[in-house]
This record gives C-alpha cells, structure tokens and sequence, in this order.
C-alpha cells in the first residue's frame, strides 16, 4: 500500500478567520513531531492499554451467556437446576430475574418516530438468534462455560420474521404493522415523463468487527451505593446515564470508564442487553459486591452485535435536455433487526437527508422506512446512511450518463454546487458547507490522468486476453455531527507540576484515532505552550465533564472547536490576573453542522475467465476541512478505505431462511488483509468549514462513503464493454468473483 498526501492547496485555501495564528494559512502546515507519532502510542506499545480486558480486579468473576439457537421460538422452560450444582458456580438467572429491565432508550431522530418499550429479555420467548437465556455467574470462566453447557431450555418454534419480508407480523404490540421508522423529504415536483435512469441495490448486513470485541467489568460499592464500570464503548457519558436509569439511580452513583477502545465504528454506540444485565447482577447478595467480567468472543459479536447497512434502495434520474438534473426520486427501505441501539434511525434519516449528495436537483422526493425483523440489531456503522446515499446517487449519475452518451466525469462536473454557491441551506432545509466540488473532480481527474486513461480504455477492452478495464469515480459529501461537546481545560499551578502545564478533560473519547494526541496539539497551540505540557483525560465519566462521545465523524469539528473555547476563555481569564491553578468547562455547541467532502477515482480489472477484481489504480482528493494532525488524518482515511474496500468486495452477514446465522466466524465473514489493499494515491484538497470556529469537518468515515460507490461504477463500466449494461448485470454487493462471473456469464 502506498500513499501520497499534500497539504500545499490547504494552506492557500485556509485564510485568516481571526482565529489563533496556528489555525490561519501557512500555520496550518503541521510538522512531523519527533519521536512516536502519538502520545498514546508508549503506553500501547508496552501492553499497558487501558482496553477492558487489561483490568486485573482481585475476586472478579466471569460471566457467560447461554444464547438462545432459534430466531423465533417460544420458551417453555429453563432448567438451571444441574448448571447451579456445578462448582464454582455463583449464580444461574434467566430472563424472569430481568423482568423490571426494559429496552434501553432510543434517539428520536425522526418525527412520529415509533419505538418499543418491551422487557429487555421476554420471558415467554426469544426474538432471534443469539439473544441471551440465561446468565452463569462463576468463578472463573472455565466453571461458567461448563455450567452454561448444562442449562437446559426447552423451545418450541414458531415462523421468524426475515428482513424486508413483505408481510411481517408485529414484534411488538406497541409497534403497529411491524412499522419502526419512516421519513420523507419533499421538494418540486417530479416530471410526468420517464426518467432517464433507474437503479436497484442491496446492500447486505456488514459487521463492525473491531479488534477489541464488546466487554464490561462492574462492580457494586453497597457502601457508597455506586457502581463503577469498566466498558468498551465510544459513548461514556450516554452509557453511564442508561445504566443508571435501568438500576434506578442518579447518574453520579455510576461511573463508566473507557480509557482505552480498540475499535467501534458505530458497533459500541449503544448500551446492550449484556451489559444492563451485569449492572443488575453486580448487585445481587450472592455476588457480595465482586466484579463481573465479561468479554465477548468473536462469535457472540457476529452473532449478538450490532450489523450495519442493510439496506435496498430504488432510485431514479431525470435529466434534461441540456444534461441538467431534473428531478430525483428514491425509495429507501432499511433492516432493523430484534431491537432498536440508541441510534437505530440515524442510517435511514442520514441516507434520507443527504440525497442527492452534491449536486443540484430542483426536485426530489425521497422516501424511507425501516422495519423490525428476527435477526441481530441493525445500527450505525461507519458512514450509517452516508455511503447508502453516496452508492445510490453515484449509481443513477453515472447510468445516466451512459444512457444519454455522456462522459460521467463532465456530466459530474455540470451538475454539482460551485464553490461561489457555498455553503448554502439546500432545498429539503438542510445546511451544505463551504466546499469546492469542481475542483475536487477536477484534481482527481488530474492525478488519475483520467482523460487518457478514458481514451485507451475501449483499445484495452477489444483485447480478449486481457482482464476487463473499468474506471469508476464517486464524488460525496459527510455530514460530520451536529450539537455539541464538553471540555473543561485546567492551568496547573506551576509550583506543584515543575513549570506550565495544562490539564484537557473532555467528554468526547477514543477507539484508537489518536485523540490524545489531536487534542492537546489544539491546546498547545492556542496556549502557546508544548503538546507534552498537555494532559488529556477521556473515556471516563469520574473525570471528565459529560459529554456526547466519538461518532458521526464530529469529535474533531465539534469537540476541538469545544476545546478551541475553553481555551480562548481560559487565556482571556489569565490575562485578566486569575490565579493558578484556574479552570474553564464549556459545553459548546455549533450553529451548524460541518460537511466533509471528497472525489475517488479508480480502474478496476476483472479477470475475464474467473470474473476475480482487482483495483489497480486508486486516487482520492478529500477534503476534511483544517488539519489539525495531517498523519493521525492519513490514517483515519486509509482506515475508513480498508473497511469501505470490505463493504465491496467481501463482506455480508448471511442468514438462511429459518433466521440461522451463517456467517458466525471468521473462517465465513471475509474481512479486508493487508494484501487486498490498493496502492493509493491521497491527497488533501480542504476548504475551510463555515461550520465552526476550527474549521474542521470529519474524516473517519470518509473511505466507507466513496470507495463502495466507485467500485460499483467501475464493474458496471467494465462489463459494459462485453455488452454486459446494469439493468441486466443486477450487480449486488458484494463484488466477489463469483457475483462478477455470472453477470459475464448469464445463465
């Protein structure tokens, strides 16, 4: 894999704001720091990492979860009685000791939004495969998974509700028709004649799979009433208040701490059932106020996790006469699985308000909805909605620009906003920052000399020895979050720490982005002092303020920009003459939301007797607004690609027919390695965020918005060579050899 990046154009673009010098023009340009690369990388490199499994608490005991086998089945009964006499067994509950907790709480992001309110575990039943039985408490974990082998349930089968299923009975009572969630956005009116292009997709389940699978560790202080927690979420604050709501207690009698995260991406945003369920044991009699420890293999997190994606969509494109967008209709239907994550509806209302991405269409009218079903939750995942709407969108432009004979590059470039007419509120009311989309297309043309790569290609594709060439491109935009975020900033008494030191507690938290390191570079900067003069407290809710955490791509664009105000109020106290040691908290908020935005182009070659892809040439121009730490941002991209590159090409969660789970391991759920990676020509071409007083936008889930889409219109370009056109091919993701062999060869 090889990498190139450039932040020249940055610096001409940045301008002077009136914010601290290091965040105008040339102060933009970061040098490489001496050393490690981030300030977290000492501690994670000496195997002194503060993840969940790292925590030695003397007495601990070990919890497994007996997991239901059927998708849909009623519960006749549960029989501990042999689990129970096992030695070293403390305790054998079923769904009957959960009965007073409920599902945790879910984000109203959409109007009218209906949710369930239903028992955390039904004891009458269980709603799909992997949901937990029974919990064995023991003391160590080879008692508890011998025990948890002899609990005995006895099931009777009833017929599971599958995803996107046309007629699905009720989960639950209080959800009418099965119906979750629904959204629409209207703007024009769509024209009476037909459209220029159509689309239909799916896009399958995809697993989070992060390195660190979902753990916690709780113990119950009966003294001080106060349970403290260890747990691998990227929400702290949200985790400590949904604990605390389901024992009953304020939120300062729980304390969660999550010093070190080896991997979210969406998949650790919500509290589970697990995890409410220790929190009610930990404070049992028997338990005598020992910690409970639970870490999840690899299978229960394919299994029990939350997926993402699962979606299909159905789109069409009206285009004039003088290769204008006219008009865009879409049709959005998305997966919701058993339960609803605190998150549930952000794909659906992302993929929603997005469209249609970066381009001008004075009419649109998109609907969307969102159904339960018999399998594991569906929640966000990297992008959650954004690379639905990126795939969609690019889908129908580049299908149109075939249909009509035109170049998808010029017809790109003839439709999307200008720079001039940035940022502005678009039609269906949202908000689209200040970015330059032409010259983004157009700097990716020149990098990937598209050009002549476009004129030799049809030579190249007469040859029949040679693999099948296309070239795909994708233009996007990322909302990057919107609110706000907590950060109190300390200046230390210099007598007590040895000369200027400055103490950053801030509620956003970390899954390995290297916040740490990001953060106090803001600080240093705006204080004028060192990084290493910077301490940085995250992911622990004992000592930080509360605060919202790390997702939707905002920790940057709204939690520096937190960090940015305490700062200036911090300095405007001290030049006043406040004594040491001094402290300001804020919890800013952002009147807008920042938009990332990027262009990838790409010639993928497919082996004509095997149908086997290969990306052979990859460049990406993104725009991520300031940089705050170009090499932490390099490699939030090339992270985000990996997993856009197994979105593609590799990855789905398969179930059958009955609701079993056949991708339970990896040995059946193909993830990306190193060898699959493309080499990558990167490049940063930001403009300034209107957004925020920083001028930052996201970039973490960028490579999980572009990649899918370029990809997808590179497989149709190519196959369009051998007459092969999309309609025909049905191509689905993922891109495999074998989806790719029989689109060449129909049956």
């Amino acid at each position: 894999m090889q990498a190139m990046a450039s932040t020249a154009h940055a610096n001409k673009q940045l301008g002077d704001e009136g914010i601290h010098a290091f965040f105008q023009g040339e102060g933009s340009r970061l040098a490489r720091p001496q050393g490690l690369l981030r300030v977290e990388d000492a501690r994670l490199l000496r195997g002194q990492g503060g993840f969940v499994a790292n925590q030695k608490l003397p007495g601990s005991l070990h919890v497994v979860f007996v997991r239901s086998p059927h998708a849909h089945a009623l519960i006749q009964s549960v029989q501990i009685e042999e689990a129970q006499a096992q030695p070293g067994v403390v305790a054998v509950l079923t769904p009957a000791d959960f009965a007073a907790l409920r599902q945790p709480r879910v984000n109203r992001l959409l109007s009218q939004m209906v949710c369930p309110q239903a028992e955390l575990l039904p004891a009458d039943r269980v709603l799909a495969v992997g949901v937990p039985v029974a919990m064995v408490i023991a003391q160590n974990l080879h008692e508890a998974q011998a025990a948890a082998d002899l609990v005995w349930v006895d099931y009777a089968d009833l017929p599971p509700v599958l995803d996107f299923a046309t007629a699905a009975p009720e989960l639950y009572a209080e959800v009418p028709g099965n119906l979750g969630l629904q959204a629409q956005v209207s703007s024009g009116s769509l024209p009476a004649h037909p459209s220029t292009a159509a689309s239909h997709l799916s896009l399958p389940r995809v697993a989070a799979a992060p390195l660190e699978p979902r753990a916690a560790l709780m113990q119950w202080d009966a003294a001080n009433a106060r349970l403290q927690t260890w747990l691998s979420t990227q929400t702290p604050s949200r985790a400590r208040e949904d604990l605390a709501a389901a024992l009953g207690l304020a939120p300062e009698q729980v304390q969660v701490i999550a010093t070190d995260v080896g991997g979210a991406f969406g998949g650790k945003a919500s509290v589970f059932a697990e995890d409410l369920m220790l929190a009610w044991a930990a404070r049992l009699p028997q338990v005598q106020g020992r910690p409970l420890r639970w870490l999840a293999t690899r299978g229960e997190d394919l299994l029990a996790g939350t997926h993402g994606r699962a979606a299909r969509m159905d789109g069409q494109l009206w285009i004039d006469e003088q290769g204008q967008f006219q008009a865009l209709e879409a049709k959005l239907h998305f997966a919701l699985g058993h339960w609803m994550p605190f998150s549930a509806a952000a794909p659906l209302r992302n993929a929603a308000r997005i469209l249609p991405g970066p381009y001008r269409v004075p009419a649109l009218q998109v609907q969307a909805q969102a159904h339960l079903s018999h399998a594991a939750a569906v929640g966000i995942f990297r992008g959650a909605g954004r690379p639905e709407a990126c795939i969609l969108m690019e889908a129908l432009v580049d299908e149109a620009a075939r249909r009509r004979g035109l170049d998808p590059l010029d017809l790109r470039l003839a439709n999307a906003w200008t720079a001039e007419e940035l940022p502005r509120e678009l039609p269906q009311g949202e908000w689209l920052d200040r970015c330059d989309l032409p010259a983004l297309l157009q700097r990716a043309a020149t990098l990937f000399d598209y050009r002549a790569r476009r004129a030799a290609q049809a030579q190249h594709n007469s040859d029949s020895s040679l693999p099948l060439k296309g070239l795909g491109l994708a233009l996007y935009v990322e909302p990057c979050g919107q609110g706000g975020e907590s950060a109190r900033l300390t200046a230390l008494d210099p007598a007590q720490t040895g000369g200027l030191h400055y103490r950053l507690a801030t509620g956003s938290s970390a899954q390995g982005q290297g916040r740490e390191t990001a953060y106090a570079r803001i600080v240093a900067q705006a204080m004028g002092c060192l990084p290493e003069q910077v301490e940085v407290l995250h992911g622990n809710t004992g000592t930080c303020p509360a605060g919202i955490g790390a997702l939707a791509s905002r920790s940057t664009a709204i939690g520096g920009s937190a960090i940015l105000a305490a700062a200036e109020q911090l300095q405007a106290r001290l030049a006043a003459g406040a004594t040491l040691p001094c402290t300001e908290e804020v919890f800013h908020t952002v009147a807008h939301e920042a938009w990332a935005s990027g262009c990838l182009m790409l010639e993928l070659l497919i082996d004509r007797q095997t149908g086997q892809p290969r990306i052979s040439e990859l460049v990406w121009v993104d725009d991520a607004g300031v940089l705050v730490h170009p090499e932490l941002v390099h490699g939030q991209l090339i992270g985000g690609l990996a997993q856009g590159l197994g979105q593609a090409l590799m990855e789905r969660i398969a179930y059958d027919e009955n609701g079993q789970l056949l991708t339970g391991s990896l040995m059946d759920y193909a993830l990306p390695r190193a060898e699959d990676m493309p080499r990558v020509q990167l490049e940063s071409l930001p403009t300034r965020s209107a957004a925020n007083r920083l001028g930052a936008k996201g970039v973490g889930e960028a490579g999980c918005i572009g990649l899918p889409a370029a990809i997808l219109n590179a497989a149709h370009d190519a196959l369009a060579a051998i007459g092969v056109q999309p309609q025909a091919a049905a191509l689905q993701f993922p891109l495999t050899a074998a989806t790719l062999w029989r689109a060449m060869n129909p049956v």
